[in-house]
């Protein structure tokens, strides 16, 4: 599992179109802007005032568990995780993946990203699947929602999926901090995307026959 970086790939892939939104000086959707301008400008204190990145790559390392017969239709050794070994190591690849979370925003290069990370014994690669939902030729689309309810808010952000000739909606939750300053804590709609592309992929083998 090379890079957990679902957010982060999003993040540097739209941080251009989230300047758009300079207009919101607070909230969720100011907490995004500073954290996109972050990943840009490989500012990791920032970033991580406005991304807990622990508590993100741990939900992703769950998530991705949970979905172990997609896992295996989406990427090679993906059965690996029907079997528990994501969950069995969990606490490795979450520490794992911060850390190549952190390398990546202070070099903006996955190379370096990659490098930074441990041999694993499970090879399974976060990267692939972010691929499959944010191709290279993705592009940021804008805020599709924002709700808020008290110190909890969900934002879904539209980008194109050009491969599938479609569009997708990640869902990140934030909480309202201490200080007034919101956080990104979570994806919450990591699953969905996941079968979503999967049976993209399927109808688009079938076509192509």
């Amino acid at each position: 599992m090379k890079k957990l970086i679902f957010f982060v790939v999003l993040l540097a892939l739209a941080a251009g179109g989230y300047y758009y939104y300079n207009s919101f000086k607070s909230g969720p959707n100011y907490a995004l802007l500073q954290a996109a301008a972050a990943t840009r400008t490989h500012d990791l204190a920032a970033f991580e005032r406005y991304v807990d990145v622990d508590a993100l790559t741990s939900h992703l390392v769950d998530d991705v568990a949970n979905q172990g017969s997609i896992l295996t239709s989406l990427v090679p050794g993906g059965s690996l995780a029907v079997n528990g070994a994501l969950r069995f190591l969990k606490p490795q690849l979450a520490k794992a993946a911060h850390k190549e979370v952190q390398r990546y925003i202070e070099t903006g290069s996955l190379a370096a990203a990659t490098s930074a990370a441990p041999k694993r014994l499970v090879n399974l690669s976060l990267t692939s699947l972010a691929g499959r939902v944010v191709g290279a030729d993705s592009q940021f689309k804008g805020i599709k929602y924002t709700t808020e309810k008290g110190d909890e808010a969900l934002v879904g952000l539209e980008f194109t999926q050009p491969k599938y000739d479609t569009t997708m909606v990640l869902e990140v939750k934030l909480l309202k901090q201490a200080d007034d300053h919101w956080q990104v804590k979570e994806i919450t709609n990591t699953a969905n995307l996941l079968r979503g592309v999967a049976h993209l992929e399927k109808n688009r083998l079938v076509g192509s026959h």
